[in-house]
């Protein structure tokens, strides 16, 4: 297994969602999203967001510096053969254009607030490889962030995601995050008829 920082562990039984799928154990560990393996999974669901939406995936700007605690985190899951199999992380939002927490140097980004609130968690890159699921990784991942945002003083987790993406879509109401009316929608995505906004108090 190769070294980080492990936060949780998951011991994916199925179970209803997963039957048919053999019990299986993955390392959650935190990582850079700079990592090696971090940029592996990343190329891999900007294809997937390629290929559901038919445009260059996502295009929201992202760097490492924005994942780095206490103001986010970077979160990469393993299978038993050391294999990265999935990805997701949290970044500090806050609001209004230039605040604290927008990116790295608490500059703007280039997205303007887009309706984030002080004291928001923003999820990002939740990801699970085609072979790793329907294992309960993505729900054990997103319960680790928002977990870990909690601690570190955020008070809403938030998330933009599509309507290419039912799997995430059903993920997350079933996690209880509510969906956004349009006027309060956030981030690059926010003006299109194909993406949907979250939100969930921590």
């Amino acid at each position: 297994m190769t070294s980080g920082t492990s936060i949780g562990a998951d011991a994916g039984t199925g179970g209803a969602a997963g039957a048919g799928r053999s019990r299986a154990a993955f390392d959650i560990l935190t990582r850079g999203f700079d990592h090696p393996d971090a940029r592996r999974l990343n190329d891999l669901v900007q294809a997937e967001y390629a290929a559901r939406y038919g445009d260059e995936g996502d295009v929201t700007p992202l760097e490492p510096g924005m994942f780095a605690p206490p103001r986010g985190r970077y979160l990469l899951a393993y299978d038993a053969g050391g294999r990265p199999v999935a990805s997701g992380g949290w970044r500090a939002r806050n609001a209004g254009p230039g605040s604290e927490g927008d990116d790295a140097d608490g500059g703007d980004d280039g997205e303007g607030d887009g309706n984030y609130r002080d004291g928001d968690a923003e999820i990002k890159r939740m990801y699970v490889a085609p072979e790793a699921r329907r294992a309960g990784l993505a729900r054990r991942i997103l319960a680790l962030l928002e977990e870990d945002a909690r601690r570190a003083g955020r008070i809403r987790m938030v998330l933009e995601t599509g309507i290419a993406q039912p799997e995430a879509i059903a993920l997350y109401e079933s996690s209880g995050y509510l969906r956004l009316p349009e006027a309060e929608k956030f981030g690059v995505y926010r003006f299109s008829r194909t993406s949907r906004c979250y939100a969930k108090p921590l």
